[in-house]
């Protein structure tokens, strides 16, 4: 469906897209997920035009989109080209923009009437559709402020539909709602995309909607790509200590060692195990053998069902979740092993998984 390759992107000095490489499936969710700066919203913005990349190749549904330099690439017909990808791409922002002065299904059918000249009753008729979906029927004549933030980007997400876009770009579309919203939001963008079967690109900052949402996640790290994964495979097998430090709330807990006996990582490593994954011992000295790592105990948080704790084990802060009241404050020894299974190893140095 999308294919990105060499895909370079400059503000001025600045280098944000540094030869991205990416493939889309039909029907396929990806999320894009980084920290701030990373270039998430621009490689978005580059797939529908908003941005122009510099260098690159962008091809949806084996037609180029965008290619720098070529002959009847990009650069030799822009207006034809952006016109084309448009009427491919649908996009909903962070911020809704629905158009005040309409009502929810008069922002529905704008563009295909106004922009497109399609009939006024079929518009009508697709508009009436895709509200029933989004569970929005009852609220077709209602104004935007009238609308909870939920329900405003649920006609956003039909504003898209309507057009039938061969693909769905978000770009942190439930950033700006409530906790309760996020969550009642991404159960409903799940259950959209099972109906509907639309490609979708999903940008965000939050794990928790690209742990949930997405058949693959793409992590971005300075402009480049740092892994490409299934959510269970960059959980559970980290491609480098950006993504072990970045995926995972709290995230894995890294160690500095000295190098192992004839390996490649000569400058030491960095030994990797998730919190979930350190059992408590209650006396070091007996049972499955010495502990793993051993300190006290700087901060303990009771969550309920189970609790943090946090130690320093020679001047590295460590994280633990434990069953709840095994350690009940701070000040305490704790002790902790972990299967070798669940333990990860990584270069100092280079960062990469060893």
């Amino acid at each position: 469906m999308i294919e990105i390759k060499g895909l370079h992107k400059h503000f001025g000095p600045l280098h944000v897209l540094k030869g991205i490489d990416l493939s889309v499936g039909t029907g396929e969710v990806v999320c894009i997920i980084g920290p701030s700066g990373s270039g998430k919203s621009t490689l978005l913005r580059c797939i529908n035009h908003l941005e122009v990349a510099e260098k690159g190749e962008i091809r949806i549904d084996g037609q180029v989109a965008y290619r720098d330099g070529a002959e009847g690439g990009f650069r030799a017909h822009r207006s034809r080209s952006i016109a084309a990808v448009r009427a491919q791409v649908g996009m909903v922002f962070q911020n809704f923009n629905l158009f005040p002065h309409l009502t929810a299904i008069g922002n529905i059918i704008e563009a295909p009437v106004h922009v497109l000249r399609r009939p006024r009753d079929v518009a009508l008729a697709r508009a009436r559709e895709l509200l029933a979906q989004v569970g929005l029927s009852e609220k077709a004549d209602s104004y935007p402020e009238e609308l909870s933030g939920g329900q405003q980007q649920r006609v956003a997400v039909a504003r898209s539909l309507v057009l039938e876009p061969a693909v769905l770009l978000f770009d942190e579309p439930l950033s700006n709602l409530d906790a309760k919203l996020r969550v009642d939001m991404r159960v409903e963008l799940n259950r959209l995309h099972h109906s509907l079967a639309t490609t979708m690109i999903y940008v965000t900052h939050d794990q928790v909607e690209a742990m949930t949402l997405a058949d693959r996640i793409v992590i971005l790290n300075h402009g480049r790509i740092e892994q490409i994964g299934t959510p269970e495979e960059v959980y559970d097998t980290p491609a480098t200590v950006f993504v072990a430090g970045f995926i995972g709330a709290p995230p894995m807990n890294l160690v500095p060692a000295e190098a192992l006996p004839d390996h490649s990582a000569r400058h030491g490593v960095l030994v990797g195990v998730r919190p979930e994954h350190l059992v408590w011992h209650k006396d070091p000295g007996s049972g499955s053998g010495a502990p793993f790592l051993s300190g006290r105990a700087t901060v303990v948080e009771p969550l309920g069902s189970d609790t943090l704790v946090s130690l320093d084990v020679a001047g590295t802060p460590v994280i633990a979740r434990l069953a709840p009241r095994l350690v009940r404050k701070a000040g305490e020894e704790v002790a902790l092993s972990a299967d070798p299974a669940n333990i990860h190893f990584f270069d100092r140095a280079t960062g990469a998984r060893l």
